[in-house]
């Protein structure tokens, strides 16, 4: 791995905002060619949703690690009435918004900061499906040899930070927690597919870290002093989103609406059987124990889709209101985020104990 950056505050600033320019720039350029097709896209994209999906419709879907594909061949829900042209191995918020950019990719699933990092990149993406993680998600791994023992011991120490992940709200919302803020700490601006490496490495003292991966790293680490720390943080939101692009073509959109109640039903579908799901994923895919893989699934969130989007709003309007407040992004309203079109189709697909 290269060498970390230095955790100059603003750096991460100061490149999403050259990219901001960038597209503001671009959009000039079109001139009124442009805003006469804004004003179709956004024309399509309030049309009512079709019930039918064409024939020859496709989408490019996100899968990391192959959960998507092996949760739907598990669960039988794999008879979809559009064909996947292809199943994307990304999930990281930021690989996310490249390739949605980069037309690779049409449906992902992330949590709630991605979407508030891409529009405050210029990029358009619709938010169309919610589900609600009421337990934690994240636990903080210290370094190898660490002292650190509670939030409160964040001060003065590197903390890696993904401005564009859900984990780097969890670590804000952590430190507000424990009534501190970013320039209590030297925040280190890494994506979280370089945590591991930074942690091992000890170019900084903490990373949040999914709980699934969590074992994996103690596993190696706990025995030369490395471990986490748990807090109550949780990161409410698990969606699914998509390119205002995609959503505003009926077909595609139509295509999308009909893989909502199916992303849901297969996350039912893991919940109720762990059983199954810790041995053909975490242990045949992961090389993960048994052992390990029931304590993740221990920690898992029992799915819940709420019919009603309010409460997904309100949070998505406090986590870009903390990210303004540190002067990550700019502070607006988030109601643009949500495609309502959507509401209330994952919670449809569902019994009656999963929407919430």
């Amino acid at each position: 791995m290269p060498p970390v950056p230095p955790a100059v505050p603003g750096v991460d600033r100061r490149l999403f905002l050259s990219s901001l320019l960038g597209v503001a720039a671009a959009a000039g350029l079109s001139g009124c060619a442009g805003a006469q097709a804004d004003t179709v896209t956004k024309k399509a994209a309030s049309a009512p949703l079709s019930t039918a999906v064409p024939a020859g419709t496709r989408l490019k879907i996100a899968s990391y690690q192959g959960v998507q594909q092996l949760q739907f061949k598990l669960a039988g829900l794999d008879d979809l009435p559009f064909t996947v042209s292809d199943w994307v191995n990304t999930g990281a918020g930021p690989d996310v918004i490249n390739a949605f950019r980069a037309k690779s990719l049409d449906v992902a699933n992330n949590a709630g900061i991605p979407p508030i990092q891409a529009h405050f990149q210029g990029y358009d993406a619709k938010i169309v499906a919610i589900d609600i993680t009421r337990k934690p998600t994240y636990v903080f791994a210290t370094k190898p040899g660490s002292d650190i023992k509670d939030v409160q011991g964040f001060k003065g120490r590197k903390l890696a930070f993904s401005q564009g992940q859900a984990q780097g709200v969890v670590l804000l919302r952590a430190l507000k927690q424990a009534g501190l803020t970013h320039d209590d700490v030297k925040l280190v601006p890494l994506t979280s597919n370089q945590f591991f490496t930074a942690l091992q490495a000890g170019q900084v003292d903490i990373a949040p870290l999914a709980n699934s991966q969590a074992p994996a790293y103690l596993k190696q680490y706990g025995p030369k002093g490395a471990h986490t720390i748990t807090t109550g943080v949780v990161d409410l939101l698990n969606l699914l989103w998509a390119p205002a692009a995609v959503l505003a073509d009926p077909a595609k959109a139509a295509a999308v609406a009909a893989y909502v109640p199916r992303w849901a039903k297969g996350q039912v579908w893991a919940y109720e059987h762990p059983d199954v799901w810790n041995q053909e994923f975490y242990v045949k895919t992961q090389n993960l124990t048994p052992g390990q893989a029931r304590s993740i699934t221990a920690l898992a969130n029992k799915p819940l889709f709420p019919p009603s989007w309010e409460e997904a709003i309100r949070w998505e309007q406090d986590t870009a209101d903390l990210l303004a407040e540190g002067g990550f992004v700019k502070k607006f309203q988030v109601d643009s985020l949500f495609d309502r079109r959507f509401e209330g189709l994952a919670a449809k697909a569902v019994p009656a104990e999963y929407q919430r």
